[in-house]
C-alpha cells in the first residue's frame, strides 16, 4: 500500500492508496494540483488528466466517510465526505486516514477546495524493497 498526502490550506491530510491498478496509476500521475468542486452534497469531485485503469476492479463500490474513489464512467476522482450507497462504476482507490473537516472547512459552495495531492511512500517492503518515507522517485 502507498501513503500520499493531500494538502488543504496548508493542512496535510494522509491517505492510503490499496493495491489496485485504478490506484497504481493513480499514484502514476502524482503529484496533482486539482480544484474540487461538489456533487450531489457527499462527495467532492475534480476531472483526472488521464483515465485509470479497471482492470480487474469491483463492477461498483458502498462509499464511507474518507474514501477516495474514481469515477470510471466520467473518469473523475471522488471523496467522500458522507457515505453513499453501492454505485456501479465506483472503484475504490484508498481512503483518508485522518479526520477529513479541514477538506470541508476549506470548502464553501460549489467550488474550491485547491487541493495538491502527492506521493509519500510505501508503507510495506515493495517488490523493491522501498518502505514508507522512501522516495519514490529514489528507486528505478
Amino acid at each position: 500500500m502507498r501513503i500520499i498526502i493531500i494538502t488543504v490550506d496548508g493542512t496535510a491530510l494522509p491517505a492510503t492508496l490499496n493495491d489496485s491498478a485504478a490506484a497504481r496509476d493513480f499514484a502514476a500521475q502524482l503529484p496533482l494540483t486539482l480544484e474540487l468542486r461538489d456533487f450531489h452534497h457527499n462527495e467532492k469531485i475534480a476531472d483526472l488528466p488521464k483515465r485509470l485503469s479497471t482492470t480487474d476492479a469491483p463492477a461498483g463500490h458502498e462509499a464511507k466517510v474518507g474514501d477516495l474513489t474514481y469515477y470510471s464512467p466520467w473518469g473523475n476522482l471522488a471523496i467522500f465526505y458522507q457515505d453513499f450507497p453501492y454505485s456501479n462504476g465506483l472503484v475504490a482507490l484508498g481512503r483518508i486516514d485522518a479526520p477529513i473537516d479541514p477538506l470541508l472547512a476549506a470548502a464553501a459552495g460549489n467550488h474550491g477546495p485547491t487541493v495538491t495531492i502527492a506521493a509519500a511512500g510505501w508503507t510495506t517492503p515493495d517488490s523493491r524493497g522501498r518502505q514508507r518515507g522512501d522516495r519514490p522517485d529514489a528507486h528505478p
